[in-house]
């Protein structure tokens, strides 16, 4: 500390060492007394029992203290909650808010009413009937990458073990099944909410979501008496082909010109007799085929199952990946109610809802857009930490994680975890040997 006396008044200095250890003066004490007074009067008050007031001022400057935030970068949540259980009574949400759809028409209707001149309708495609040329090669690789992925999942059925309750459509990939309390299925009270397990079929992994296959996209939409005319196809299949996958059994009309709009609703197709003939492809593009269930073959070494797993979860990865793309350009429609769904750009006019309280709806679904998980159930079961190890158990059912059961069945069979499935798998939350242990996290 530095002191400074001057005259008439006396300055207090004071110093502050900063991080660095070297004292920089911050503050100032100020003491000015009253120059009117004489000097007088001060002595005679020297012996005196009064005070005398002086003023004292205080500067006190602001202290710089350099702060480096540490910054943690992820893209990757740590942990992050599965997807939540829709009750069978509540509708599902739409994938863009309702808020902004209606902003969205009134925007449409205030360019609508303005008095501008219209400009002529000109379509892109896949709206003016053409396919989009650049995704026939993506629709292939999803259509391949779908047969596949079930030849695979088939063999890994054989190596890999997967219990299916009896009551209701829960799974889980382990020797033995869970003992969690959670079965919906019929006379659930009776049993506790205990499940019992079988073997589980490849139905049981990799739903079956079924749709009925158009002719022609743009075409009238399907009515209730046509329900059973028309044939109902694998939904990612119906969606290869009107991206343009040519399947025999299944034809389906393509335009080679767009087609001329006269309303809202109603539609010309071009004149397309001038044009020459389309010559077939050479050599036509290759479609697998799915191996009958007598001619699988179950994988004996452990480096061939091993590739098997990372061969198969690759084809899942392709398979969502390049259906998700096509679903940008080609519209599927979900009902708002069940799981139906239909590839087109309207739903169908069938009257065939058994969801919660259909009947006020005359059994008309709630068509609205979908997304990917309505196209691909992922069906989430719990991850096994350690398959050797000891079965999970009841009262620590908050510590496990749950990943798809494709994604599961090939990382026990030795592939590798992609990072997008490790927030919901919880592998960095450690689990407690027992309840007392867990009684004790904070």
């Amino acid at each position: 500390m530095l002191l400074s006396n001057s005259i008439p008044g006396m300055t207090v200095i004071m110093s502050i060492p900063n991080t660095n250890g070297i004292a920089t003066p911050r503050c100032s004490l100020s003491l000015k007394p009253n120059l009117s007074s004489s000097l007088s009067s001060l002595h005679s008050f020297q012996y005196g029992s009064s005070k005398i007031g002086v003023p004292v001022n205080i500067r006190i400057g602001p202290v710089q203290v350099r702060q480096h935030a540490l910054t943690i970068r992820n893209e990757v949540p740590q942990n992050a909650d599965f997807p939540r259980r829709y009750s069978k009574k509540e509708k599902k949400p739409f994938p863009v808010p309702i808020i902004e759809l209606r902003r969205a028409a009134r925007e449409r209707l205030k360019k609508k009413m303005k008095n501008e001149p219209q400009k002529p309708l000109s379509l892109s495609a896949p709206k003016n009937g053409l396919l989009v040329k650049k995704l026939i090669p993506t629709a292939y690789k999803v259509y391949n990458s779908r047969i596949t992925l079930i030849n695979n999942l088939k063999k890994l059925l054989k190596v890999v073990p997967v219990h299916a309750c009896g009551y209701c459509s829960e799974i889980h990939v382990c020797p033995v099944g869970h003992p969690f309390k959670s079965c919906r299925g019929t006379q659930a009270n009776i049993r506790k909410g205990l499940h019992e397990w079988a073997n589980a079929h490849f139905e049981d992994i990799l739903t079956p979501v079924e749709a009925y296959h158009l002719s022609d996209r743009l075409g009238k939409r399907i009515t209730h008496e046509e329900r059973f005319s028309i044939p109902r196809i694998p939904a990612v299949v119906e969606l290869c082909i009107q991206a343009g996958v040519e399947i025999p059994e299944y034809p389906t009309k393509r335009r080679r010109k767009p087609i001329i709009r006269i309303g809202r609703k109603e539609y010309v197709d071009a004149d397309e007799s001038e044009l020459p003939d389309q010559m077939p492809e050479n050599p036509p593009k290759l479609l697998l085929t799915e191996i009958p269930d007598s001619e699988i073959v179950a994988p004996v070494d452990k480096e061939e199952i091993v590739q098997l797993a990372e061969e198969t979860l690759q084809a899942w990865e392709r398979m969502r990946k390049g259906a998700k793309r096509l679903m940008g350009m080609y519209r599927v429609r979900v009902c708002g109610y069940c799981p139906e769904i239909h590839v087109g750009p309207q739903g169908h006019k069938a009257q065939n809802c058994g969801a919660h309280k259909h009947q006020q709806r005359n059994g008309q679904h709630g068509w609205q857009s979908s997304v990917l998980n309505d196209l691909i159930p992922p069906r989430f079961v719990w991850h096994v930490p350690d398959v050797n190890g000891p079965p999970l158990q009841r009262e620590l059912r908050e510590f496990y994680g749950q990943a798809p059961a494709v994604v599961e069945m090939c990382i026990q069979a030795g592939a590798a975890l992609p990072e997008q499935y490790k927030s919901t798998m919880r592998l960095d939350v450690g689990i407690p040997s027992t309840m007392r242990e867990a009684e004790m996290v904070v």
